[in-house]
């Protein structure tokens, strides 16, 4: 038997339900104003590559309030495809999900043009979840890997790649007191030959920060720093690597409008390059990295 549609909102639901919707994402952006709610939102991104930066805001901010740090996040159905099953009485991380609707024309007739629109919907942490008896889970992720091992040396090429593609050259050899360096003017980056294959992987990600960044940004040094440490978290976290967020430094703000606009605007700049290097990394295609809801 076919399912009722559900009933058509009146305008005025509508806007009531935009404007809660913003006021979630106001609620969230403004816990960037602390340095413990800027690295709330990074350990949250860390892991979860696949979700827009509104809704890591949100789920950083839902988790914190509950009191627990996020860690792998699905829907109750993919969770079931994973072989593991949502808690009886866990309650859901309300997120955004944009929901594609066909536009009527001036007769109300169904037309080829979409608009989109967003609902919230609910997503569980692994740790709201047991395994399903008699089935073996799926990995959820690689384990993290020491900086200085070698496993990930085959990810170097992949970097590469993404440097040639934005006009730069690398080379390893040895730096006298430094790790690497980005030099705009000749558009080469410099790794220290002497530093494990994953040390190299570290700081190649590191200089691909500054060079994504560059000198045409126009950023204030202290946003620059922010920018470019944070960028080189969250690429090391999703190639495997064990790094920590602690160091990475944060932009000192007042508490007004401005801030939060401030801090916003910085959050979306790194989340847009750190997606950069995660799709040079390819990490989709390897175990352990499915995709999940984004918005």
């Amino acid at each position: 038997m076919r399912a009722p549609n559900r009933r058509s909102l009146t305008p005025e639901e509508r806007d009531e339900r935009r404007a809660r919707q913003r006021e979630l994402l106001a609620d969230a952006s403004r816990q960037l104003l602390t340095s413990d709610g800027w690295k709330r939102w990074l350990r949250a991104r860390a892991t979860l590559h696949s979700y827009s930066l509104h809704n890591t805001l949100l789920i950083a901010q839902e988790c914190h309030r509950r009191g627990f740090v996020p860690t792998h996040v699905a829907g109750f159905k993919t969770w079931l495809k994973l072989g593991r099953c949502v808690r009886k009485g866990e309650k859901g991380i309300p997120i955004l999900a944009p929901i594609r609707l066909r536009k009527p024309d001036a007769d109300g007739e169904e037309t080829t043009e979409e608009k989109v629109v967003f609902r919230t919907v609910s997503v569980f942490d692994v740790s709201q979840t047991n395994p399903l008896p008699g089935i073996e889970p799926a990995p959820l992720a690689p384990p993290r890997a020491p900086i200085a091992g070698d496993s990930h040396g085959h990810l170097l090429p992949r970097l590469e790649r993404l440097c040639g593609e934005l006009g730069y050259g690398v080379a390893y050899r040895p730096l006298d007191g430094a790790d690497g360096l980005c030099d705009h003017r000749e558009r080469a980056i410099s790794v220290n030959a002497a530093l494990s294959r994953n040390g190299q992987v570290a700081v190649l990600i590191h200089e691909l920060a500054h060079a994504h960044v560059g000198p045409g940004a126009a950023l204030a040094s202290d946003v620059e720093e922010v920018v470019v440490e944070a960028v080189a978290y969250l690429g090391c976290a999703a190639a495997g690597l064990d790094t920590a967020c602690d160091s990475v430094p944060y932009i000192v703000s007042h508490g007004d409008e401005d801030a939060i606009a401030t801090l916003t605007d910085t959050a979306e700049l790194i989340d847009t390059l750190a997606r950069r290097i995660e799709s040079a990394l390819e990490l989709e295609s390897e175990p352990g990295r499915g995709s999940q809801l984004a918005a």
